[in-house]
């Protein structure tokens, strides 16, 4: 789902290209147990794994995923980024449960539909977290288990089923790809019986990529078709072994791996150094991949509406390599009021992703409306502070702002301070902002929040203090 300038999203070769792999490689895929139904969980880390996250979608049904992990995007283009999300798609997206909803079984359902008018609409998302990547020396492994809309043939002209994750300071920017990275984990158009797996990178037209093609492979589902069955799709980042793989599965059968070799630098470390990745679910319709596959316009009078996609589950494991140690205070840790807090030293958080911070150590980063983050038994003793001072950078585009909040005892109790930021030249361009509060002594639960009326990332944060 490469978010490409619109008047550069014609995607032909690709798409002609892995089609025909995909009809040469038909006769020789192995046949593999396919299971038509969904799972009652996320399937346990294999031995030497671990968990990072995972939705279930076990929602009641027609209700909505769930805003603690997903974002539900709307409209034809994020605030700022490229029209028609950057590749011709045609449909409009929307919170509807008619669009996106739990099925109550223990699937997630995305439903392009369209009205009276001509007119499609559909459903994205995209998760909270966007720190998704491997402990250094580890291997991330990022699957889904998904029944592609079941729909073939020239109903299915258009249709654009994907699994995949963007780099996570493509959020708030929409102007930084492929230089960010973009995995396609899961990606099938008019209802081939394929899966293509496409690492996007560098730089757009050409670049070690081959942009706006990607470097891709596909292959026919195996045992059952894509369509018809469930399949588990996997993407793995391997950075045990020198020079580092990224590869793809589908039903454990291993069909495409891109070296970083391939990439070569700087790419490789501009898509890998960065805080991580963010995963994304849609079913797009029409659009530079489709009508490059199809070799024309889709939709068409012929595409049939209302064939979901269904998504099982969605998990993130890790394997190996060495994890940072936490900077979070021990429990029943005391932290001065006036010393320099850490402000990745948290106690909890909500939404809030960790990064490596160009002035050392790390900072909180992609901050943004409603995320926040507390730390307990923070010590003002019994002098108040006169105001508080946040370390702080942004890159946020034009027009956008919000206000950096002091609350205490609970994420949403009144705000004792506040500053408000804009952009200060850059995600990297510190500066420390100061901001008045009112009188405060003894220990306390002290939360940063985040408020802003636009959706977008806003700040950064460093560190923080208090001051008599």
């Amino acid at each position: 789902m490469s978010p490409v300038p619109a008047a550069s999203a014609t995607l032909s070769r690709r798409g002609r290209v892995l089609l025909l792999a995909a009809v040469l490689t038909a006769s020789t895929t192995a046949v593999a147990t396919v299971d038509l139904t969904a799972r009652a969980a996320v399937p346990a880390p294999a031995p030497g794994w671990s968990l990072m996250w995972s939705d279930d979608f076990t929602g009641a049904a027609n209700t909505l995923p769930s805003a603690a992990n997903w974002i539900i995007d709307t409209g034809t283009s994020y605030p700022g980024g490229p029209p028609n999300w950057g590749t011709g798609e045609i449909q409009t997206y929307t919170n509807s449960t008619a669009n996106v909803r739990h099925d109550g079984a223990g699937n997630l359902v995305v439903t392009p539909l369209r009205d009276a008018n001509n007119n499609w609409t559909s459903a994205r998302i995209e998760t909270v977290r966007t720190d998704f990547k491997p402990a250094a020396g580890g291997v991330l492994a990022i699957e889904g288990r998904i029944q592609m809309p079941n729909v073939t043939g020239a109903a299915a002209a258009g249709y654009w089923p994907a699994f995949w994750a963007l780099g996570s300071p493509y959020r708030g920017n929409y102007q930084n790809w492929p230089g960010i990275g973009e995995f396609d984990v899961m990606e099938n158009v008019n209802g081939i019986n394929s899966v293509w797996g496409v690492l996007h990178c560098g730089v757009a037209p050409g670049g070690p990529c081959d942009e706006f093609n990607g470097l891709g492979d596909s292959t026919p589902c195996p045992g059952a078709t894509c369509q018809s069955a469930f399949h588990t799709y996997r993407f793995e980042w391997d950075t045990s072994v020198s020079p580092q793989q990224l590869r793809w599965y589908v039903d454990g059968q291993h069909y495409h791996t891109v070296t970083q070799t391939e990439v070569g630098e700087p790419y490789w470390t501009q898509m890998t150094s960065h805080g991580g990745y963010f995963l994304l679910l849609n079913v797009a319709m029409g659009g530079a991949f489709p009508n490059g596959v199809a070799g024309g316009a889709t939709p068409t009078a012929a595409t049939v509406p209302g064939r979901p996609m269904l998504v099982d589950y969605v998990a993130v494991y890790r394997r190996g390599g060495s994890t940072p140690p936490t900077t979070t205070p021990p429990p029943g840790g005391v932290i001065d009021a006036y010393s320099t807090i850490q402000a990745e030293a948290f106690s909890g958080q909500n939404g809030v992703l960790v990064e490596a911070c160009s002035e050392g150590g790390q900072n909180l980063g992609a901050l943004r409306n409603g995320d926040w983050a507390r730390y307990d038994n923070v010590d003002f003793g019994s002098t108040p502070p006169r105001d508080f001072v946040a370390r702080v950078a942004s890159g946020a585009a034009s027009g956008v702002s919000g206000l950096v909040e002091v609350r205490l005892d609970s994420p949403t109790g009144t705000p004792i301070g506040s500053f408000a930021i804009a952009n200060t030249g850059g995600w990297q361009s510190w500066r420390s902002v100061p901001g008045n509060v009112s009188t405060v002594t003894g220990r306390r639960t002290v939360y940063l929040t985040f408020t802003s009326g636009q959706p977008n990332d806003f700040v950064n944060v460093n560190w923080f203090t208090f001051r008599r």
